[in-house]
C-alpha cells in the first residue's frame, strides 16, 4: 500500500499492515497518535520524531518504534517512509517509550516487500508468512542512541528546546545557570534527574544528532564541525564515533 492514511485500513483483522508514504520537502506531520504500534522506517531523508519526553533523529535506513497511543509529530527532510502498523497484542514486548533502532538487511527487504502486499492478505499465504517473519525479526533489533531526552522541569526544558534550535558544543553551563539563577551543582542535578545524562553528555548528544541532517544533505564534515563549534573535524568525528559507534561517513544517505 502506498500513500494512503492508515485509518482507511486500521480495522482490518491483520496483525501487520505496511504503508509506504512520500512526503514533500521539509514536511511537518502534526501531532497525532495511532491505535497500533508503529515501526517508522526512513527509506530516504532524515526524520525528527518528537514526543512529550524527547525527540529522536532518524537517518536514512534506520527506524523508530512508536508505542500505541503515543502522541508524536514528525519533521521530515526529503523523507519517504515505510511504516509497519502492528496490532498491540502481536508485540507485547514493544517499548513503552519511542526507541530508535538499526534495521538489518533482512528486515529492510521484508519491510519493502510488505508495502507491496495487499492489505487483506490471505491467511496461511506467502504474504502472511512475510508478516509473521517481520514479527520475529522485530524482536532482534539493535537499539541506537538517537534520542535527546527532555526534562519535565519547565524552565530547564525551555532552555533545552532553545538549545536544540541553535546547538554549540561549547555552550557553557554558566550561561544556563545564570538564566535559571542556580548553581552548576544544581544544574548538574537537574540534568541527571530530568534526562538521565550529565549536562556535557546531553549537549554533546544533541550536537551529534543534529549533525545527521547535514550528513544526509552531503555537507562536508569540516563544515559540520565548524557549524557546531567543534575545535576541528577530528574532534567532531571522535565525538560522533563515541556516541554512535561509527564514523560520520557511515551515516551518509543510503537511499532505497
Amino acid at each position: 500500500m502506498r500513500n494512503i492514511p492508515v485509518a482507511e485500513v486500521d480495522g482490518l483483522d491483520r496483525a501487520v499492515l505496511a504503508i509506504g508514504t512520500d512526503y514533500p520537502p521539509d514536511h511537518l506531520l502534526a501531532r497525532h497518535e495511532h491505535r497500533r504500534a508503529q515501526v517508522l522506517y526512513a527509506a530516504t531523508g532524515v526524520m525528527r520524531v518528537e514526543t512529550a519526553d524527547g525527540n529522536w533523529t532518524i537517518p536514512t535506513a534506520r527506524a523508530v518504534l512508536i508505542p500505541p497511543r503515543t502522541r508524536h509529530q514528525v519533521a521530515m527532510r526529503g523523507v519517504s517512509t515505510r511504516s509497519l502498523y502492528i496490532e498491540p497484542a502481536a508485540v507485547p514486548w514493544f517499548p513503552s517509550r519511542c526507541q530508535a533502532v538499526d534495521v538489518s538487511a533482512l528486515l529492510r527487504e521484508l519491510i519493502l516487500e510488505a508495502v507491496e502486499m495487499e492489505p487483506h492478505y490471505p491467511e496461511h499465504s506467502r504474504d502472511a508468512a512475510v508478516a509473521a517473519l517481520i514479527l520475529h525479526e522485530l524482536r532482534n533489533l539493535t537499539p541506537l542512541p538517537l534520542d535527546v531526552p527532555l526534562p519535565s522541569d519547565p524552565r530547564l526544558r525551555g532552555l533545552c528546546e532553545a538549545f536544540l534550535q541553535k546547538q554549540h558544543v561549547h555552550d557553557p553551563p554558566a550561561r544556563w545557570c545564570a538564566a535559571l539563577n542556580i548553581s552548576e551543582r544544581t544544574l548538574a542535578r537537574l540534568f541527571r534527574r530530568g534526562t538521565g545524562l550529565t549536562f556535557s553528555q546531553w549537549r554533546q548528544r544533541a550536537c551529534v544528532l543534529h549533525s545527521l541532517q547535514h550528513l544526509t544533505a552531503g555537507t562536508p564534515v569540516t563544515r559540520i564541525a565548524a557549524l557546531l563549534g567543534y575545535d576541528n573535524p577530528a574532534a567532531y568525528t571522535a565525538a560522533f564515533k563515541k556516541l554512535l559507534g561509527r564514523p560520520p561517513t557511515a551515516y551518509r544517505s543510503r537511499d532505497v
